[in-house]
């Protein structure tokens, strides 16, 4: 196999796993190339991916050795993906009854799924997380994205329970939307042990049902190493929840009227 195929080959493999430790013996198997010429194509890879602001390309150390690739997305990706969300948010036609926002169409694109989930990965891949959370169902698709690139399971909140979940264990708490007491739960066998989660949602208000969250998760002694929205209101401005990051800020949200949309997009890692 030539070079330019292999490095190809091998850029391929570590961009279709992001986050995940893949060993130079896997490797090397698959492109039956010397564990030496491979640690030379990790560099030059690495080097590319640097400059191009795609990410970096981590060695792992230890007796069976092995690299990571850790994404992210340009600046110049970052500025193009603020400046379209906020013009197609800033829609009037957009602003539904209650202070909601009309988003499915948005939401439903694959590509911003995809930059939302590198973006939210990127933020707390320093943050040991083993497991996505979210609520059904529009925040589903942003937590799958997440949970891929921070290469590890999704547990999905459930407002009624299935019996294909199994066991599950429930609260009940106060929605923010109509005060009305509801309930959500969530399997036992979705989480893992010694859980650190990362809570995903579309939409945040006040906060009420990523709280509610929070709640079912300390019944599993889980740790919420933070909480990432696609977007939230400005009011109210103390949320029920304090550890949050949200990509954009939304206010003036009534029916006819042109919202302010401004992004709140964190643009440094943690």
């Amino acid at each position: 196999m030539r070079r330019s195929e292999r490095l190809i080959g091998l850029t391929k493999h570590l961009l279709d796993r992001p986050n995940q430790a893949v060993s130079l013996s896997e490797i090397q198997g698959l492109l039956e190339a010397a564990k030496s010429s491979l640690s030379e194509d990790v560099g030059f890879i690495r080097q590319a991916l640097e400059n191009l602001q795609q990410g970096t390309v981590q060695t792992i150390s230890g007796a069976a050795g092995g690299v990571r690739y850790v994404p992210r997305l340009s600046d110049t990706e970052r500025a193009l993906f603020s400046a379209e969300m906020v013009e197609r948010l800033s829609d009037p036609s957009r602003m539904l009854a209650g202070g909601f926002v009309y988003m499915s169409d948005i939401l439903g694109d694959p590509l911003v799924i995809d930059y939302v989930g590198r973006l939210f990965a990127e933020a707390f891949v320093t943050s040991g997380v083993n497991v996505v959370v979210t609520v059904e169902t529009k925040g589903i698709p942003l937590a799958v994205a997440t949970a891929h690139y921070l290469h590890c399971p999704l547990a999905i909140v459930r407002r009624e329970h299935r019996v294909t979940d199994g066991a599950v264990v429930s609260v009940h708490y106060v929605s923010g939307s109509n005060r009305r007491i509801q309930s959500m739960s969530i399997s036992k066998r979705a989480m893992p042990d010694f859980a650190r989660a990362l809570v995903v949602d579309d939409f945040m208000k006040a906060g009420a049902t990523c709280k509610a969250v929070v709640h079912l998760l300390a019944e599993f002694q889980a740790t919420v190493v933070g909480t990432a929205v696609f977007a939230a209101t400005a009011e109210p401005l103390q949320k029920l929840v304090d550890d949050y990051k949200a990509l954009f800020e939304v206010s003036d949200l009534e029916e006819g009227r042109v919202p302010v949309v401004r992004s709140t997009m964190f643009w440094e890692t943690q």
